[in-house]
Formats: structure tokens, sequence, C-alpha cells
């Protein structure tokens, strides 16, 4: 399979685009085309991995990792992804928990996935690859916990200053040597800006082999199509219907590869996706003009962006907005209404949601009753509670256990460094401590 840019038509295979991260005329990869499959294609599978090896085997036809595809799986699908089932009146609804792993976000699957592919091709310790990370909240510290002591690995992680939780922080910042940890006084998207600099610097790429483990790498979406193959499947043995469903959405990779999943045959039904007060999107549905803007502090701080990336592959995937709207819906969550629904959650469920997966149990709740009514749906719980207890606590009145694998990260100690959205002193702090 060959991957090619969505800004022009020379491709390269799963190697090199996972590398490359970024493609060389600034586009993002997509396939040359997606395989299609039936529910009847994994009757076989029992577990994810078994998903995982029927889905994701073409995408790795022409790379030298196909042989290593069983471990590299075995690797990333390593902590349980459950749908626990919802106690509501009337239907079906269920809750996707993507909160398992390592860093108790959604973000662990795709970072375990690329640290073990990355980690094949290019761990040379006499040139380290650097893989450069932006992140609104949780992408940081799941990739860097996922590449943290790997030889011939590097990661920087840039976060928005006083943008991100106390908890959040601290596990982006708690790593070993191999990890700089780079405070940027602005907003995610100066983070990501800074990223998509770096890496179409070529004298800073010839110093520091550059990757990016963002959602720009195409080795983020592959594994996190897998988990909504895998959880629409098993609905779909036990009830015979297709899933729809509501997915909180920031820079657009997790909702992207659940519709890259639909687009290849899985039985999903309705997706929607769930956006907090950042508006970029549903004003693009609206009015059928894509403007990006700076991104807006709000309660679910992993999803302000003001410019998701990710939208490039959508519309060189599906289309432009008027086709996109007809296939997908979305629904735009206040802070106000993000604290209601935490509350009511919590009375309903009986269990505490994050910011990020209250944008989606609201969503669902407004959902127009014929639309609600005639589909089953899955809700995307996006991160363990816990990372976000100074929202969510004085809400509910109780305290939330921390689960055992952020606990033992919030036992580490932590550094960074601080510095301006300018690339020049992201260059002057790698020097110094790479030095």
């Amino acid at each position: 399979m060959q991957f090619l840019s969505t800004r022009d038509s020379a491709g390269v295979n799963l190697d090199q685009a996972l590398v490359n991260g970024i493609a060389p005329d600034g586009g993002l990869y997509v396939p040359d085309e997606l395989p299609q499959f039936t529910p009847g294609d994994f009757e076989s599978a029992v577990d994810i991995p078994d998903v995982a090896q029927i889905l994701l085997r073409p995408f790795f036809e022409g790379s030298t990792l196909v042989a290593d595809l069983e471990h590299i799986l075995a690797e990333t699908f390593s902590f349980p992804i459950p749908t626990r089932t919802l106690p509501v009146n009337a239907g079906y609804a269920g809750l996707l928990e993507l909160y398992h792993g390592p860093t108790a976000a959604f973000k662990d699957v795709g970072a375990g996935f690329l640290a073990a592919c990355l980690s094949r091709l290019e761990g040379d310790e006499h040139a380290p690859l650097t893989i450069l990370v932006a992140t609104s909240g949780d992408t940081g510290g799941a990739v860097a916990a996922a590449f943290n002591e790997r030889p011939g690995m590097r990661v920087v992680v840039l976060f928005p200053d006083g943008r991100v939780s106390a908890r959040q922080e601290h596990q982006l910042t708690c790593w070993s040597d191999n990890v700089l940890s780079v405070s940027v006084g602005g907003a995610f998207d100066d983070c990501q800006a800074l990223v998509k600099a770096a890496l179409a610097d070529d004298v800073l790429g010839s110093r520091y082999r550059f990757s990016s483990a963002n959602s720009i790498n195409i080795g983020r979406l592959l594994p996190q199509s897998t988990y909504y193959a895998d959880a629409s499947l098993r609905h779909f043995r036990e009830s015979g219907n297709k899933p729809g469903f509501v997915i909180p959405t920031g820079n657009l990779g997790n909702a992207l590869a659940c519709i890259m999943a639909r687009e290849m045959g899985m039985p999903i039904g309705p997706i929607v996706l769930a956006t907090n007060a950042n508006r970029t999107i549903p004003e693009y549905f609206e009015t059928l003009e894509w403007i990006p803007r700076a991104s807006i502090q709000t309660l679910a701080s992993a999803m302000d962006v003001g410019d998701p990336s990710n939208m490039e592959r959508l519309r060189n995937l599906i289309g432009d907005a008027d086709v996109l709207r007809n296939c997908l819906g979305v629904v735009s969550v206040s802070d106000d209404e993000i604290e209601v629904e935490i509350r009511r959650d919590f009375d309903q469920f009986g269990f505490a949601t994050c910011p990020h997966t209250a944008t989606a149990t609201h969503t669902w709740r407004q959902l127009d009753s014929s639309l609600r009514d005639a589909h089953d749906w899955i809700l995307v719980a996006t991160a363990h509670p816990a990372k976000f207890e100074t929202i969510v606590e004085p809400l509910i009145g109780e305290t939330v256990p921390l689960p055992r694998e952020l606990a033992d990260i919030l036992s580490r100690p932590s550094r960074a460094v601080s510095i301006t959205p300018q690339l020049d002193e992201l260059a002057k702090v790698m020097d110094e401590y790479f030095a």
C-alpha cells in the first residue's frame, strides 16, 4: 500500500509515512485506498488484537514491519478497552472506555502503536529519532510514556502554559532524560504551529531527525480505527444493530479514525462529533467556509483546538462541508453545559465522567429523539475523570479515586523549560538539553 500526501500525489510506503510524520510538501499522509471488509471477515477474531491483525494488515503491505505486526499489536493493545452498558430508560447506550492505558487517556493506543513501530524502524542510539509532539493535554503524556527510555528515541513535548490541568502537566513533565518537556507561552495551536515549523526546517531536521506523534501522523489513526471496529463488531454480533458513535473531538484524529473504520465497511451507524466552545467545525458545517481561529480555553482542555489539522484529511477522504454535514453530525457544548452534564452523569450512571466525556453524554442527550431512538449508541469516554479532579470533584461532591497507573505517574519528580512560541527558542533549548 502507498500513502499519498493530501497536497501531492507522491506516494511512500508505511515505514516512510510513519518516520516522516508529515509529507515534504506540508500535507498529511492518507492511504491511496481504504481496504474494504464485511463483518464476516472478522468471524475468527476473538479479541481486539485479532481484529487489528485483520483490519491493519493491508496497510502493512510493503512495510518491513509486517513480520513484527503481531508483536506490535500485542504491545499496543496490552490493556482492556471495554464498552460499559449505561442505565438508560429506553434503547441502548454504552460507554467505550478508552482510559485504561498507562496514562489514563485514549491517546495511549496511538502512542503505543507509534512507539512500537518507530523503535523497530529507527531505534539508532548513535543517531536518535526525535519525536515532536504538541499537546493540549493528553497526547504528550501518552507519547512520553510510550517512548520513555526507548533506546535510539527522543521526545520533545510542547504544551500550552497554564492551559492544562495540574495532573496533566505532571504527566507531561515527569519522564527520563530522553524526554524534553517544553511549556509554551500560548495556546495549543501555537504548539502545533511550532511542531510543523520544526518539521519543515531542513537545518534543524538534519540535526535531530524529526518525526511527529500528533494525530498528523498516520500511525496514530490506524490503531484508533481498530477500537471502533472492535466495539462495533461486538455490538453488531450481540444485537444485529449498527451502533452510532458520539465522539469528543479537538484535532479530529479520534473522530477521523471512526470515520475511516466506517468507510472500511465496519458496522457503524451515525457518527456525531461533540466539540467544546471552540466552534471551528460546527461553523464550517453551518457556513460552508473553513475559517480557523485562535482557540479559547475551556473545561475540556484537550479539545481546545481552533485549527484542527485532521480536517485536511477528512476533506480529502470524504469531501467539503456540503458533503460532510450529510454524513456527520456536530454539536458544540459550552462549559456551563459540561458542568451540568458531569453532575447529571454522576446522578444517572453512578460514576464520574471527565469534562471531555461529558461533551459526548450531553450531545447524546440533545440528539433529536427520532435520531436517538432509531439507533443504539456508543458514547466515547476519552480520559479518566481523576485527571480533572479540580473540575469534577466539586461538581459531584466526592473524591474520584486515582487509577494505579496515574498514581504511579504523579509520584515521579517533574521538570520543564519555558519558551515563547518561536522556533529559534525551541531550537536553543533542544541544543542545550540534548548536547
